[in-house]
């Protein structure tokens, strides 16, 4: 009776302690879950605006080691065509968004990343006009925090803005757009090629069919024919 009871609570002890190992083990997969981030790739922005649309600069700066965290501000300017200062258009230190020039009030839009730690600094243009072909200028000022003394890096990328007044079509688009057309025009020529070659096999059985049913019946002719004389000779 005593080792019975031993026995179960050895069972019991087990049946503990692996329960207590299967959930620090999934507590160790969660944690390791929630510290993973997604992959960041620094893709150049378009050039390309069509006026009286919107459009958005992109501009991304990834850090270099993602289990980092840091605090950054993302400033835009803006250089005209023709000229050569840069202006101050815009700031953005989360969560607050500042338009800093009065050609770009109401106009401006951020969409990058929204929480401090930014690495998508992009800002959408409402309403482009002629007037907002130039180079623009984004600045990442970002403090990594280390355990030394916290580094500061600033990271700069331009895009060079060009506004048209219908959209040029890509040359991809176009040559996408002829390969179709050159499909449809031969899948429609090996069609009617089908037709015609099932219409004369069809037409072609048919005459050899008549032709068939001619000659059996020009046979029966003759058959009867003979009949009737040996008939006629007895």
């Amino acid at each position: 009776m005593a080792e019975d009871f031993w026995l179960l609570n050895r069972g019991l002890e087990t049946r503990y302690v692996l329960k207590i190992k299967k959930k620090i083990h999934r507590q160790r997969i969660d944690k390791g879950v929630s510290q993973c981030h997604g992959g960041c790739a620094e893709v150049d922005s378009q050039t390309e605006a069509v006026a009286g649309e919107g459009f958005l600069l992109g501009c991304i700066s990834c850090k270099k080691r993602e289990e980092v965290s840091a605090q950054t501000t993302v400033d835009w300017h803006f250089k005209p065509m023709g000229e050569e200062e840069f202006r101050h258009i815009f700031h953005y230190d989360h969560p607050r968004a500042d338009v800093l020039h009065d050609d770009f009030i109401d106009r401006l839009v951020w969409h990058g990343t929204q929480h401090r730690d930014i690495q998508i600094g992009a800002v959408y243009i409402l309403n482009v006009t002629f007037n907002d072909t130039g180079t623009y200028r984004c600045t990442f000022n970002r403090n990594l925090n280390l355990p030394l003394p916290d580094e500061h890096v600033t990271v700069e990328k331009e895009v060079e803005l060009t506004v048209v007044a219908v959209a040029n079509r890509e040359l991809a688009a176009v040559i996408s757009e002829i390969v179709m057309y050159v499909l449809i025009v031969v899948l429609q020529l090996w069609l009617i090629a089908v037709l015609v070659y099932c219409y004369k096999k069809i037409s072609n059985e048919h005459e050899a069919w008549e032709a068939r049913k001619a000659l059996k019946a020009q046979t029966g002719l003759l058959e009867s024919k003979e009949s009737c004389d040996g008939v006629q000779l007895e």
